[in-house]
């Protein structure tokens, strides 16, 4: 690259984002041997890779239409704010990083600007709302998937689309379950149960209290068994109190370099679904995926089109159920603990859901180069593109 170093603003609005954004900053500056600028909005993730965020990313951890609507003055401020702060700053290209309800809705905002626009994590227009998927090549210029069936839906609606990897490829399958268990006092055979409320307020609100019931059901029949909850930092405070009073040992992570050695050194897990539900698989955990949404949303969602049948990337990855999906009224503390508790005692349950995380592990590809690089380079290329189409 030649002239001034290269401008990259990036939004991420949510934790998962941030640890996408956080990777792809680290991947740019290595790509680019430390010669290229970084601006936007971002979490702990992208902050340690140096970014300033414009303000605090937990403003925009929100879910769910009940969730937002209380905090819309405020979100609709932020999103002027940043848009106008990109027109400022005339970036040499912007990454929008998920969190669709917020990022594309700057995107937008930013039309007729010339600023390239690459979306980071294809929303969910091939499972409902298809038509989503043309309003998005108005307002971007590229989109990086994480999932390969993204590609073809996405060019058919003229797209530009590049399949860069999950991220769980290159960080799921890296735990070290033993040392974990070492550096934390955990027996090798003692039961290992992970239990992941959420990364958002609203989530850990609903969850925590279904997974602790289910948990106190568990302790009357494995009185040995043991839990890790790796925290998420907005919601650390707010895990750790609901947590106290629990039946049997607790051990929270709180730091994000051990979250993976976790889900290693894990026997069964119980997860909301989301991204993790991908994590826990690549590292093996067999799980139970539970999911509970506020009533308003749960009724303006089931009265959309919907055109998968599954809600959790494992099942949706292999086309089947690996794992079981307890969803809204299914969503209860006895179904939680019943599968989980089938999965603590069968080895064959254990197995046969490994079976299925082998599935999707083959249909994901490599991780060689790790998709923070795909996507750095995907980055990079556009970049390059658009100064010489500036040039010419």
């Amino acid at each position: 690259m030649s002239g001034q170093e290269p401008l990259v603003f990036i939004i991420a609005g949510e934790p998962s984002g941030d640890n996408l954004a956080g990777r792809l900053i680290g991947a740019l500056r290595t790509m680019t041997s430390g010669r290229i600028r970084i601006a936007g909005v971002g979490g702990p993730q992208s902050e340690a890779q140096g970014l300033k965020s414009l303000f605090p990313m937990r403003e925009l951890a929100l879910i769910g239409i009940a969730e937002v609507v209380p905090h819309l003055p405020r979100l609709l401020k932020r999103m002027s704010q940043t848009a106008a702060t990109i027109r400022e700053m005339k970036p040499d290209i912007v990454v929008t990083v998920d969190a669709p309800s917020f990022t594309l809705r700057v995107a937008n905002k930013l039309r007729g600007s010339g600023i390239p626009i690459v979306h980071y994590v294809a929303p969910q227009a091939w499972a409902w709302r298809a038509g989503r998927a043309k309003t998005l090549g108005h307002r971007v210029n590229h989109l990086m998937a994480l999932l390969p069936f993204e590609v073809p839906f996405f060019a058919e609606h003229g797209l530009p689309t590049t399949y860069v990897g999950h991220p769980a490829i290159e960080s799921a399958l890296a735990g070290d379950g033993p040392s974990f268990r070492k550096s934390h006092g955990i027996a090798d055979t003692a039961p290992l149960l992970c239990v992941v409320p959420g990364s958002r307020n609203s989530e850990v609100r609903r969850m925590l209290p279904v997974f602790a019931e289910a948990v106190e059901t568990l302790s009357e029949r494995y009185r040995d068994l043991q839990i890790v909850i790796p925290v998420a930092p907005n919601v650390a405070e707010t895990v750790e109190a609901q947590t106290r009073g629990w039946p049997l040992p607790v051990l929270h992570v709180t730091n994000p370099a051990e979250r993976f050695d976790a889900f290693a050194a894990s026997d069964v897990a119980m997860a909301k679904s989301g991204t993790v539900t991908l994590e826990l698989g690549l590292a093996r955990v067999p799980m139970a995926v539970a999911y509970r949404v506020s009533a308003l949303t749960a009724f303006i969602v089931r009265r959309m089109p919907i055109a998968v049948q599954y809600a959790s990337l494992v099942n949706l990855l292999a086309e089947r159920e690996v794992v079981p999906e307890l969803l809204q009224e299914d969503c209860t503390a006895e179904a939680v603990a019943e599968k989980v508790g089938t999965l603590l005692g069968s080895p064959e349950a254990r197995a046969e859901q490994q079976e299925g995380f082998a599935e999707v592990l083959r249909v994901l590809g490599d991780a060689d180069p790790p998709p923070s690089e795909r996507a750095a380079k995907v980055v990079l290329d556009l970049i390059e593109n658009a100064g010489s189409s500036r040039a010419d």
